[in-house]
């Protein structure tokens, strides 16, 4: 059986990512990114030896490869628990699944949403409380 040929986010081969390339300024950062068939073929790899919910990692990482590095980190933050309100959370959710086409995270995260309001990492609602807009929560 012959090995398929691993690509980059911009299209580099595997073998082209090396060292040489670096130095001599022919690759950039981007090249270095996994593409989302990539990772979809992990996750067919990861399924198809019994890692199912290894295979569903990677098949949510391969929805979130079209989106920015900053987007992906100010996502992250909304998931750390006592940051946000679940109608963040849940508004989070339909942004991924709307905006983005990536309906197993925003599975994902509203499943979280639920679960953090039933354990009281999220807040119910936020209010105003002065006129430069910092906000309380409150529960």
């Amino acid at each position: 059986m012959k090995q398929k040929t691993i690509y980059s986010a911009t299209g580099q081969s595997l073998d082209a990512l090396n060292m040489e390339a670096v130095l001599a300024g022919q690759l950039t950062t981007e090249d270095f990114r996994i593409s989302a068939e990539t990772l979809r073929a992990q996750a067919d790899a990861a399924e198809a030896a019994g890692y199912r919910q290894l295979a569903e990692n990677f098949r949510r990482a391969a929805e979130l490869t079209g989106i920015s590095n900053e987007e992906v980190l100010a996502m992250y933050n909304l998931l750390r628990p006592g940051r946000t309100t679940h109608a963040q959370l849940i508004a989070l959710a339909e942004r991924l699944e709307q905006e983005f086409d990536a309906p197993l995270t925003a599975a994902l995260v509203r499943e979280a949403a639920e679960v953090y309001l039933a354990r009281g990492f999220v807040q119910d609602r936020i209010i105003s409380t002065d006129s430069t807009d910092k906000t309380k929560r409150i529960r």
